[in-house]
């Protein structure tokens, strides 16, 4: 009735009409339950190892990426996103639970999520959504180049909610072997290409069906090996070779964005639908140009340079474009959806260490009421807002203070000069790292600890996976790896 009144007045203000409009569908997504037909449609994208400085619409010095451009001139483009750490598990492990890492079970690369967390497929699944995983999992703790996930897998997406999964266990390159529901398949073409493809199939049946879909779309790039088709890195001959395969993965996962975006207005889905896409962790060394943007640090650091990453969301019925310095993370990704459907609360596992977005879409919000914790190994970071306080070793007590708005490289170690503020971040860090510990240790769960979990290692020394080594010889991503683990 809202929306009729406000149609119908004929003089008012383009502009105002569209905000007003905006406001209306906040207010819809604010109750309780929303009615099946008008709950958004939800896509995550990640790519793997992308820097923060690599995207068009930073100005990088040879890449293009006019989709990822477009969308950014479309939705909210954060300038400020951060991986939960910097590397690829403990982030994804972050998304699915709105948890710093270290509470999950995921401490690096490689460590498995434990079936005690909730996660958001499981949420969403409750809630009426159909839900799939496509591309990189990484969550099972096996490592190694990606190979299928196996039927049994105790810890496969199936195992997390997801009613649908086409999933590797780690990284892949073109013409991949990757598993359906368990079902091995030998797909052919480039991977970006691959997997936004068999996730429009997923999306075209949902939408046919008038069925609200959760979708997780995980590429494995620009993640090395490095393996770009002849064309895409054409643009970067007079880059080293490695680069220019990398910069060439990204020219892909661009192309594969356009095309996802496009079909999505095709289907007359894209008005309804949040995409929301970043990065697993910082940009990599080595690679040329600069991956993160002139940044401290990289992959594996908790520098700015390893937990930065691009962020964008996009969600056309709802928010306007703005460019923000708000700083958000991926541990937000959970909770935001949450207060969006309005969602029970016990659906998210505590202590939640993100907070929802929903207030900054259409507010001109700069400062986050909650500070951003990070937990990586022995190491972490507490930002607010522009400190960052850096735990370079919680066990030997070192600790970094720097103010990013004048000194956003880190040069400047402001801990002896602004020793107030250092000791009270220090302070709270601290005490967040104690929780942290009672998580780890399993207090979260109804169990009060930890149940069995599998231990972080190799598929190459995985015995369920020796019955394929024979026929796997003849791939060239493997063949190698099983040569030496023999």
């Amino acid at each position: 009735m809202i929306e009729s009144c406000i149609l119908e007045h004929k003089k008012l203000n383009p502009s105002l009409l569209k905000a007003l409009l905006s406001l209306f569908a906040l207010i819809l997504i604010s109750c309780q339950k929303l009615p099946q037909k008008n709950k958004p449609n939800i896509i995550l994208l990640m790519t793997d190892d992308q820097g923060w400085g690599q995207t068009g619409y930073y100005n990088h010095p040879v890449l293009d990426t006019p989709n990822l451009d477009a969308m950014a001139a479309n939705g909210i483009r954060f300038d400020r996103f951060y991986a939960a750490a910097p590397v690829c598990s403990p982030t994804r492990a972050s998304v699915l639970t709105g948890r710093t890492n270290n509470r999950t079970g995921v401490a690096t690369h490689g460590y498995a999520l434990r079936t005690q967390e909730k996660t958001i497929a499981v949420a969403l699944k409750k809630a009426g959504y159909s839900t799939a995983h496509f591309g990189k999992w990484h969550l099972n703790g096996l490592r190694g180049p990606g190979v299928p996930v196996l039927k049994d897998d105790t810890h496969s997406p199936g195992k997390f909610g997801f009613d649908h999964w086409l999933t590797v266990t780690n990284f892949f390159d073109i013409n991949p072997l990757m598993s359906e529901n368990g079902s091995f398949v030998d797909l052919k073409g480039n991977t970006s290409d691959i997997i936004v493809r068999e996730a429009l199939a997923f999306i075209e049946k949902k939408s046919k069906q008038n069925l609200p879909f959760f979708t997780v779309i995980w590429d494995g790039s620009p993640h090395d090996p490095f393996v770009a088709s002849e064309e895409d890195r054409m643009k970067f001959q007079d880059l080293d070779e490695s680069s220019q395969h990398h910069h060439g993965e990204i020219v892909a996962f661009d192309r594969s964005l356009g095309y996802l975006r496009k079909k999505l207005r095709d289907l007359n889905l894209a008005e309804n639908t949040i995409l929301w896409y970043c990065s697993d962790n910082g940009g990599l060394s080595g690679v040329q140009p600069n991956s993160v943007g002139e940044l401290r640090g990289s992959k594996g650091t908790i520098y700015e340079g390893g937990l930065r990453v691009p962020g964008i969301i996009e969600w056309p019925a709802v928010i306007q474009h703005k460019v923000t310095r708000y700083p958000a993370s991926t541990m937000d990704i959970f909770p935001t959806i949450v207060d969006i459907l309005g969602l029970p609360d016990d659906d998210l596992l505590k202590p939640i260490d993100g907070i929802s977005l929903k207030p900054i879409f259409n507010t001109a919000l700069d400062r986050r009421n909650k500070k951003i914790p990070f937990s990586f190994k022995d190491q972490g970071a507490l930002l607010d807002n522009n400190y960052k306080l850096i735990a370079s070793s919680i066990e030997k007590n070192e600790f970094e203070l720097y103010n990013l708005e004048n000194d956003p490289i880190e040069s400047q170690d402001l801990a002896i000069e602004n020793q107030i503020l250092f000791e009270q971040m220090k302070k709270e860090y601290i005490l967040w790292n104690e929780t942290v510990e009672l998580s780890m240790e399993g207090k979260d769960y109804p169990e009060g600890k930890v149940l069995k979990n599998p231990k972080s290692h190799f598929w190459m020394k995985d015995e369920r996976y020796q019955p394929y080594f024979e026929e796997w010889l003849e791939r060239p991503e493997y063949r190698h790896r099983i040569l030496k683990g023999r």
